[in-house]
């Protein structure tokens, strides 16, 4: 596989959150070994197999996911399976009313796809959707907040159009854990009520979610049971009459009824519902380091731009240099120039041209690198001038303002064939719209524009447009050595999401720590001015060092949220990010 482009972004505290772990291992109904059970109650973060591995943000979704592969099920069975349990179990990150990256590699063919099933913006919808009357930006929460923010949902499309391509067990058999759990019913977590918690006020403004999330006025505590009898007819909806049962019919009705009802209303419609397609689309994919790190490539920015940053870095000899002050000035700025890119060109290339390819081009990324050629930060950074795919002049493009809420949703899977699944899901912030119909939330996802559709009369390639899909950071990354899959991975975050992504590829391919070790290693990140360091780790003993250099350090949390799967030689590890309730699977 050649490097470069083709066609085809409230944290709780980490102790806090591995408490949550045994109250919900303990609902898995299958009758399982002593080891199994043992391994389910301890939430386990790293697991090794030599058959098939899971990971996922939470316990009962990586048991739902390992249920099929023990049943003979595929990567994608397992997918499908484990994201219904997460839009119950994990109802602010991700679900049926959001959206979703799959980068995939089918074993048998041995080639590598991606499936982008990212949310629309309607038909009717104007760049100026998240303007005041005065053509002003909106404040967040006034655009967030109700209909206005609702893109049309990908997720139901995307699950059957990968099941019926690449699924080996029967559809209405992946719902089993999900309609259980709903049925029955799941232990709330710690994160998740202390996330209620955090959004008790927004929650209450919509009745179905006030109903739900805050029973009796007060927010679900931690250790609640709850079920969801709505979400178990929706699930039994789409058991038996598939995708088309979200997308039309009584349920479709609900959703456009309840995003046009909002006090601050949407203008989804039937049509943008009926009308909605996954698109196949070709990896991006960027050297390094004799690798080919590949992924989603537009509308998400996540592949090219973390291509970029590990582009401009392969100029550099990161394993000499070490874990080091030095090491994170060139990553940092490296960061930094490539986020400058992404503002100033990245969104859906559908609707816009991009210089696509000239953005991972060698000679390009090699100006860019030379720049951090210094002993000391660099002062300003500012997009490039990249060679543009046409032959057309480059059109004139302004930076645009999107503001990205770390929530979202990250699921690796490795199935006994050696499918690999690398799937990035999302309602966009915590909560999404805060909408709920159908036992589901709604997402927030058009915030994911610019609310600038112009800035001096010049466009913004990431403008609200009708039918366009909004830019994404989702990265679900697929490492390929020789041919073949050796790492896949991706994380949740936001615009964080990309440097989550960097900082665990850096820490075990260039500084051979574990899978595990990398993942849990401290977050730093430089995405706009600043350089972030996550608060309360060891990375905070660099800060004088970072501030010599002439960065602007702060702290702050970062609850990334890496699942990743190494695949070696008759070997599977899978680890879990330690800072969320996720869980590795093995066998």
């Amino acid at each position: 596989m050649r490097s470069g482009w083709s066609r085809r972004g409230a944290a709780l505290a980490l102790a806090t959150l591995l408490f949550a772990i045994p109250s919900q291992a303990q609902q898995a109904s299958d009758a399982r070994a002593p080891e199994q059970a043992s391994a389910l109650a301890a939430g386990q973060k790293v697991a090794t197999g030599r058959r098939w591995m899971v990971t996922a943000a939470n316990p009962l979704a990586a048991e739902a996911g390992a249920a099929m592969l023990r049943a003979g099920g595929s990567a994608i069975d397992a997918l499908v399976a484990t994201q219904l349990v997460l839009g119950l179990v994990e109802p602010q990150s991700s679900g049926l009313g959001g959206g979703g990256f799959l980068v995939y590699w089918d074993a048998k063919t041995k080639t590598l796809t991606t499936f982008d099933g990212r949310e629309t913006a309607p038909r009717a919808a104007t760049p100026t959707l998240f303007q005041d009357a005065a053509g002003e930006p909106l404040a967040f929460l006034d655009a967030v907040v109700g209909g206005r923010s609702v893109g049309t949902p990908g997720t139901p499309r995307l699950l059957e159009t990968v099941h019926r391509r690449y699924g080996r067990l029967a559809w209405a058999r992946l719902f089993r854990p999900a309609l259980r759990l709903a049925d029955k019913g799941f232990t709330v977590s710690p994160r998740l009520a202390g996330l209620i918690e955090a959004e008790k006020e927004t929650l209450a403004r919509d009745g179905a979610a006030r109903a739900y999330f805050l029973p009796g006025g007060a927010p679900l505590k931690e250790g609640a049971r709850l079920k969801n009898p709505a979400y178990a007819r929706t699930l039994r909806l789409l058991r038996d009459g598939g995708a088309d049962a979200f997308y039309s019919g009584t349920l479709a009705r609900d959703i456009v009824r309840t995003v046009r009802g909002a006090a601050n209303p949407g203008l989804l419609s039937a049509g943008d519902l009926r009308e909605y397609r996954v698109v196949e689309r070709a990896p991006v994919c960027a050297s390094y380091r004799a690798l080919d790190i590949c992924g989603m490539g537009p509308p998400s920015s996540g592949a090219l731009t973390l291509g970029q940053i590990l582009g401009v870095l392969d100029f550099y000899d990161l394993k000499a240099k070490g874990d080091t002050p030095d090491s994170w000035r060139l990553i940092a700025d490296a960061s930094r120039l490539a986020f400058a890119d992404r503002e100033r060109y990245m969104a859906d290339d559908d609707f816009v041209p991009m210089p696509t390819r000239g953005l991972l081009a060698r000679n390009y990324l090699a100006g860019r690198a030379a720049l951090l050629v210094r002993e000391s930060a660099l002062p300003e950074v500012a997009a490039g001038a990249p060679r543009w795919d046409h032959a057309m002049a480059a059109p004139p493009r302004a930076d645009g303002q999107a503001p990205e809420l770390p929530s979202t949703t990250q699921i690796t899977i490795v199935d006994a064939r050696g499918n690999v699944a690398s799937m990035t899901s999302t309602i966009e912030a915590a909560f999404g719209s805060r909408l709920m119909v159908g036992g589901f939330l709604l997402n927030n996802e058009l915030t994911d524009f610019s609310f600038r559709s112009h800035r001096d009369g010049v466009p913004v390639a990431n403008r609200v447009e009708p039918g366009k899909r909004p830019r994404s950071s989702m990265a679900p990354t697929i490492v390929m050595k020789a041919g073949r899959p050796v790492l896949a991975l991706g994380s949740p975050g936001g615009s964080q999401i990309i440097g989550y992504v960097a900082k665990t590829l850096i820490a075990h391919i260039d500084w051979g720590m574990p899978l595990d070790k990398a993942i849990a290693a401290p977050n730093v990140l430089a995405r706009f001015k600043a350089l972030e360091i996550e608060q309360g780790t060891p990375a905070e003993a660099m800060m004088p060092a970072l501030k010599a250099f002439g960065f602007d350090v702060k702290t702050l949390p970062m609850t990334s949220g890496v699942q990743a799967v190494s695949i070696g030689e008759g070997r599977l590890v899978g680890a879990a990010d330690p800072r969320r309730e996720g869980m590795a699977i093995g066998e």
